[in-house]
């Protein structure tokens, strides 16, 4: 992509798109990757201007537009490529929600800005009450996404603090959905929610294997709280 230099936004009234100050705080020091910051950037852009006010964008829409296309060619990577991965990105970090839909035997995806209005019409959307516009006719069917590690941490931890957020997006890049899935699975079984201990689950499947889906010998600490727990009374100090 050539490279244009800009001559500076004219006078006069201009059109302007409303993104909110928190993302300047708690998002914009974060993101590290431009692709993620284009997409995320785009799409604020894409619903505010839509004029059938659709709170959604469809990949498919995305990947038609030639200008966004351009905007991710970096001469390396395919511009679609590097389009997917910019979602996934913010989709991990929180930014943006994604609903995968059936229509006809065809997958689907949708992303709502995770905001008020894009968390209502999600949830309307996955009750049927949201006619889905962006769709060809047909009948559309809900298909069930696997839960990012973010919702993950959410549901069994807390809130994510930005460096949490970080560790949380070099996991999800380094190991399987099924093995995220299971390691939390064992700290909450365990009740040691604590994304270290989880995170020292992941690195020992990754250098000592995982052949049986469990999580092998427990880790240090662990053994040592279950001699405190149910064998305490047998232990002299």
């Amino acid at each position: 992509m050539s490279r244009k230099g800009f001559g500076g936004f004219p006078a006069g009234k201009l059109s302007v798109i409303r993104i909110p100050d928190l993302f300047f705080s708690e998002l914009f020091p974060y993101i590290d990757n431009l692709p993620e910051l284009k997409v995320t950037l785009y799409i604020f852009w894409r619903i505010e201007h839509q004029r059938d006010r659709r709170p959604y964008v469809s990949f498919e829409e995305m990947a038609s537009d030639p200008l966004l296309l351009e905007a991710l060619d970096s001469g390396g990577t395919s511009p679609l490529d590097t389009l997917r991965k910019g979602l996934e990105r913010a989709v991990s970090r929180g930014t943006l929600l994604l609903l995968k839909v059936e229509d006809g035997g065809e997958e689907k995806e949708l992303y709502f800005l995770n905001s008020e209005r894009g968390r209502q019409a999600l949830e309307k959307a996955r009750k049927g009450e949201l006619d889905l516009e962006a769709l060809p006719q047909g009948q559309v069917t809900l298909k069930q996404a696997r839960p990012n590690i973010f919702t993950l941490y959410e549901q069994n931890i807390g809130l994510i603090s930005p460096l949490i957020a970080e560790e949380l997006l070099e996991a999800e890049e380094s190991y399987p959905a099924e093995w995220i899935e299971e390691a939390f699975k064992i700290a909450v079984e365990r009740n040691v929610r604590n994304w270290k201990y989880i995170k020292r689950i992941l690195e020992r499947w990754a250098t000592e294997g995982k052949d049986d889906g469990k999580a092998g010998r427990a880790p240090e600490e662990d053994r040592y709280s279950i001699l405190r727990g149910k064998y305490a009374r047998y232990i002299k100090h």
